[in-house]
């Protein structure tokens, strides 16, 4: 039995903030598109020397390290929140300040190249997870953060939350280091 394809969910599947990340998502097979960003951020990254992973483009702005640290990071709480209401969670999940997960998570003490390994492994059990659900359990739906989701847009926004995070990495960061 092969993969069910993961359905683009309706506007009423999600809060209206992330449909700036699901407009980012081309049609197509989701699993595989969630498959292949983790190469495409790879490579990018792949030419960044340590010295430069600290980089930020601007006063305020996150570190090259601390964008991939939050990328992993969210998408965490994305597919727990998946699993939760794929397993039909009755209770609401908290909402999560981005910024304060950032600020206490000590990512510039980390390599870079510790970090990508770790979004490879975060992002390998989220097409895992996704693609052990069946149709019915895509679109279960559950609430997060007083707000309504189903499981299905929840996987798309963790598609379009990395997008959107690589275009920054390439306009902003890597695009701006020394060339070396």
């Amino acid at each position: 039995m092969g993969a069910v394809k993961i359905e683009r969910p309706a506007p009423d599947e999600y809060d209206p903030y992330y449909q700036r990340y699901i407009d980012q998502v081309a049609d197509g097979d989701l699993l595989e598109l969630l498959r292949r960003q983790v190469e495409e951020t790879a490579t990018l990254l792949a030419g960044v020397k340590e010295r430069d992973a600290g980089f930020r483009y601007a006063e305020g702005k996150w570190s090259i390290r601390e964008v991939v640290g939050h990328v992993s990071d969210v998408e965490r709480i994305f597919v727990y929140r998946a699993l939760c209401f794929a397993r039909r969670e009755r209770g609401g999940l908290p909402g999560f300040e981005e910024d304060d997960y950032v600020a206490n998570a000590k990512f510039s003490s980390r390599p870079l190249g510790d970090l990508m390994a770790e979004f490879r492994a975060v992002r390998a059990a989220t097409t895992a997870f996704f693609g052990g659900l069946d149709s019915e359990e895509l679109r279960r739906k559950g609430t997060a953060n007083n707000r309504p989701y189903s499981v299905r847009a929840l996987a798309y926004i963790i598609a379009g939350h990395e997008r959107h995070h690589t275009r920054i990495l390439a306009e902003r960061y890597v695009g701006a280091l020394p060339r070396t």
